[in-house]
């Protein structure tokens, strides 16, 4: 079974980020990197199903030089294989067009990403990418199971409900979260990872951008207080007003 995983690069957690002096990003220059959370499940999702199936497992991201340390983890990490786009910052969309253009030699069985990347949050690169593929897609996945021809995956609703449905293969599936314990690289996986194929590519045609970040910028802090009349069960009731439907707290 040949599973593809695609992983983002996306500055550590804890790191300090300062806008730059255009305003339309953070400064890159002095960050540390590290895969997306939500694209490490799905990539310890894709090495379980490999240890149960048997098969490889292909990782794949796009972006500049810095993005190899981030394949050259997941190699580390267990990954068969690895497929760097070397192309600059682009939206969902081309981000989308690049990675299906890439994966269409592939042909995977099974295509995970994470459900949504720390930096943007926009969710939409698993759905787009199943669409430019024509394959069937499920997201916020919380359990996959391999059948004869099919997979059947639990999806996460809301409420603590949840949804098992059943799709053909080849799929492509957004992981959940949380989904297992990831495991850490060892020493010998970062030695092997050092013979591992990175197949660096060069992005397909790309549409023009769809979205253009034009401003961003850190919310401004203020202090603002407030004085309530009448006694202290007026003042009470009206405080609770407040928090109920103005602060959305309560």
């Amino acid at each position: 079974m040949k599973i593809a995983v695609a992983i983002k690069q996306v500055p550590l957690r804890d790191s300090p980020l300062r806008v730059n002096a255009a305003g339309t990003w953070i400064e890159e220059d002095n960050l540390t990197f590290e895969i997306n959370e939500p694209d490490a499940y799905a990539l310890e999702e894709a090495l379980q199903l490999r240890e149960k199936h048997g098969g490889e497992v292909i990782v794949i991201s796009a972006g500049p030089a810095r993005v190899a340390q981030s394949l050259r983890e997941a190699l580390a990490k267990g990954a068969d294989r690895a497929i760097h786009i070397d192309v600059a910052t682009l939206d969902t969309l081309q981000v989308a067009h690049a990675l299906a253009a890439a994966l269409k030699a592939e042909a995977p069985d099974l295509i995970l990403t994470g459900l949504q990347s720390d930096d943007l949050g926009y969710g939409q690169t698993g759905v787009i990418l199943a669409e430019l593929m024509g394959l069937p897609h499920s997201t916020i996945i919380m359990q996959v199971e391999i059948l004869p021809g099919q997979v059947r995956v639990k999806r996460e609703l809301e409420d603590g409900w949840f949804q098992h449905i059943r799709m053909p293969l080849p799929a492509v599936l957004t992981i959940q979260s949380g989904l297992n314990k990831l495991r850490y690289a060892t020493l010998m996986g970062i030695k092997k990872a050092k013979t591992k194929e990175l197949k660096v590519v060069t992005a397909a045609e790309v549409p023009p951008a769809s979205a253009i970040i034009e401003k961003i910028y850190a919310p401004q802090k203020n202090k603002q207080g407030q004085i309530f009349d009448g006694d202290a069960k007026a003042a009470a009731a009206t405080l609770i007003e407040k928090l109920r439907f103005e602060a959305r707290v309560l």
